[in-house]
């Protein structure tokens, strides 16, 4: 069982439905918000959470998601931007104890520590992981 019981997730993409789908079969209350409800099709049959749809940059948006009772945010949409403002709306207005954001511009992952955001950067991790192979 993980230490997180509400988990949001912004951007229901490969990336966030892995996300969904795993920490859904871990026990954890998932909801995922994405403008796309096409996008939720790439949830799980086992999936047990909630999917809403709408743009996470809209407060009324996080607010239907219950933002307020989560405990951690996975912000990882692939637009770097609602990525960094979902995540300081999350850490600052709401006071959510976990954020993460997903940060695909190395240069931009300066920023977003700057504004103590804790982030994951697929395109650096792949860099290192390359690097190290070779």
């Amino acid at each position: 069982m993980l230490p997180y019981q509400y988990i949001l997730i912004i951007g229901c993409g490969r990336l966030g439905s892995i996300l969904a789908n795993e920490l859904s079969s871990l026990g954890s209350n998932v909801v995922v918000v994405d403008r796309d409800e096409e996008a939720f099709k790439g949830l799980s049959t086992e999936f047990s959470g909630f999917t809403v749809t709408g743009d996470a940059a809209e407060m009324a948006v996080l607010r239907s998601a219950r933002i307020h009772e989560s405990d951690c945010l996975l912000a990882v949409t692939r637009h770097d931007n609602v990525n960094l403002m979902v995540a300081q709306v999350a850490s600052t207005v709401f006071h959510v104890s976990r954020v993460i954001a997903r940060v695909t511009d190395p240069a931009r992952e300066r920023v977003f520590r700057q504004f103590g955001i804790e982030t994951v950067c697929p395109t650096g991790l792949m860099a290192s992981a390359l690097l190290g192979a070779l």
